[in-house]
């Protein structure tokens, strides 16, 4: 029986996967996307925006946390500085998986995770200038 046993293994033993697991999320942040498979970003996901939100409370012991976690200091000091002040105004959501298809080797569905761009409200500003701008033109006609 499986019962308390969540989470995916990925097909590792614990320390490989926690150290895989630390390895991409410390890629994710440098270069801010990473190319992957599907099993693998969605486990990667998680632990990312848990560190994003470490970022956004930005006191010592936050950062100590992510220190810990993040292979390299000068990655973590990044999100501090840089990354954090993207995702001040957003509950959650930080990341996107987007399909990519299929590996020529093995056949594994390939994802790309991305760190979402800090200029979303600009679409939104976009939906609502059409919408004023059909009520003018509605104004107008009547």
């Amino acid at each position: 029986m499986r019962h308390r046993k969540a989470g995916n293994q990925l097909a590792r033993n614990p320390s490989h996967r926690r150290a895989m697991l630390r390895n991409m999320v410390t890629s994710l942040f440098k270069h801010e996307q990473l190319e992957t498979t599907d099993a693998k970003a969605k486990a990667v996901r998680p632990i990312a925006e848990k560190l994003i939100t470490l970022a956004k409370r930005g006191d010592l012991h936050s950062r100590r946390q992510a220190l810990s976690y993040i292979q390299e200091k000068q990655v973590t000091h990044k999100l501090f500085d840089e990354l954090k002040g993207r995702y001040m105004d957003r509950q959650g959501g930080y990341t996107r998986i987007v399909k990519k298809g299929l590996r020529n080797g093995d056949g594994a569905a390939l994802s790309i995770l991305q760190l979402l761009p800090g200029d979303e409200r600009g679409k939104s500003s976009k939906k609502k200038d059409k919408t004023s701008g059909s009520g003018e033109k509605e104004s107008s006609a009547a």
